[in-house]
């Protein structure tokens, strides 16, 4: 079988990083969503985040998860959750480790709520890229309202 590369078909830039977000949300430990980031500069990656329990902790998929027992709706009372969500670990590793991420790009595997959109904004990211929507409308009117560019990357379509 031929690789990709072989048959001249390598996947674009866009594609190439968001695949690699897919891979990062293999290790979430959520019961309702998997979701992976990865923050990328200047074709290099930065950082990347899954969405799971602050280090140290029990994980939802040990514990259970709140939002689902009480059958709370896609998008609200983000407050209960246990897990901190992909964009917030991509930027937490980032700060933890003295990386400048003004000017970066986030690839995400569902769009940002509007909490992480705005740390997104406050943090400097110049461009989110996600293939999946989520039901947050004050998100994308945040972003719109202050220039943060979101782009849907759809998978289905094969690179040319």
């Amino acid at each position: 079988m031929m690789t990709q590369e072989k048959q001249g078909k390598r996947p674009s830039w866009d594609s190439y990083f968001m695949q690699l977000a897919f891979v990062v949300a293999g290790r979430s430990t959520c019961l309702r969503r998997q979701v992976g980031a990865v923050m990328v500069k200047d074709k290099q990656i930065l950082t990347t985040g899954y969405n799971g329990s602050p280090s140290g902790l029990l994980h939802c998929d040990e514990v259970g998860c709140l939002r689902q027992s009480l059958s709370v709706p896609s998008g609200e009372r983000h407050e209960i959750c246990r897990a901190v969500h992909a964009e917030q670990n991509a930027l937490v590793q980032a700060a933890k480790h003295g990386v400048a991420i003004i000017g970066a790009d986030l690839y995400v595997t569902h769009q940002p709520c509007v909490l992480c959109t705005k740390l997104l904004i406050n943090s400097g990211i110049q461009r989110v890229i996600y293939t999946h929507s989520y039901p947050d409308q004050l998100a994308l009117d945040m972003a719109r309202e202050a220039g943060l560019e979101l782009v849907q990357l759809d998978i289905t379509q094969r690179d040319t």
